[in-house]
């Protein structure tokens, strides 16, 4: 994939950076209905925030390390992606990228963010990102929330006694028997239907 420019100068602000990602480098996604666009989605009740959450038919998720970062917090917050994420991207300054792709699994995508002479940003995708082979549907299954997942069960069937289980039991059992992709649907469409959640989800 080639390198898509962003005239910005200020490339060791991590908000900057997840702007410009969002509104140029992901710029193909701008307008579909079936893509949710999220910022800062926390995964595991919020263990941890993944800088930029794409449903595209897959969760795909995108952390950023500016220049300035370090990526002291990298293998804790992977520990909660591997788990949650159906795909990864690392989105990362060019000083970061030969450690960032020593430390991520080899399914996990490498985006550099190279500086320009004139402060300006470039996406250059060194590594694409493929389907996270050890996700965890019960960790997936956290982002939905209580009445999301009992919603989910009563569709497929489930008893009202069974639908009122403690919310991890729920997640269990939709762990168990909903197959991934239908989950991830699932919770795209629940995300999408929020109201007064961040003022609304943007769509891409």
């Amino acid at each position: 994939m080639g390198p898509t420019r962003v005239r910005d100068k200020r490339t060791n602000n991590e908000r900057e950076i997840r702007t410009a990602l969002r509104d140029r480098h992901l710029r193909h996604h701008r307008g579909r209905d079936d893509v949710l666009v999220i910022n800062e989605l926390g995964l595991a009740h919020a263990r941890s925030r993944i800088d930029l959450a794409v449903f595209n038919g897959h969760l795909h998720g995108y952390e950023i390390k500016s220049a300035g970062d370090t990526l002291d917090r990298l293998p804790r917050q992977l520990a909660t992606y591997v788990n949650a994420l159906q795909k990864l991207t690392l989105v990362v300054a060019t000083r970061h990228l030969d450690a960032a792709a020593a430390i991520a699994p080899n399914w996990c995508g490498l985006t550099e963010i190279v500086e320009g002479p004139r402060g300006g940003m470039t996406f250059y995708s060194r590594r694409r990102a493929r389907l996270n082979p050890n996700l965890d549907a019960f960790m997936l299954a956290h982002l939905l929330w209580h009445p999301e997942a009992q919603d989910l069960l009563r569709a497929r069937g489930a008893s009202n006694a069974e639908v009122n289980a403690p919310r991890k039991e729920l997640y269990r059992v939709i762990a168990d028997e909903v197959p991934v992709q239908e989950l991830a649907s699932a919770i795209r469409a629940a995300m999408a239907s929020r109201t007064g959640w961040r003022g609304h989800p943007p769509r891409s």
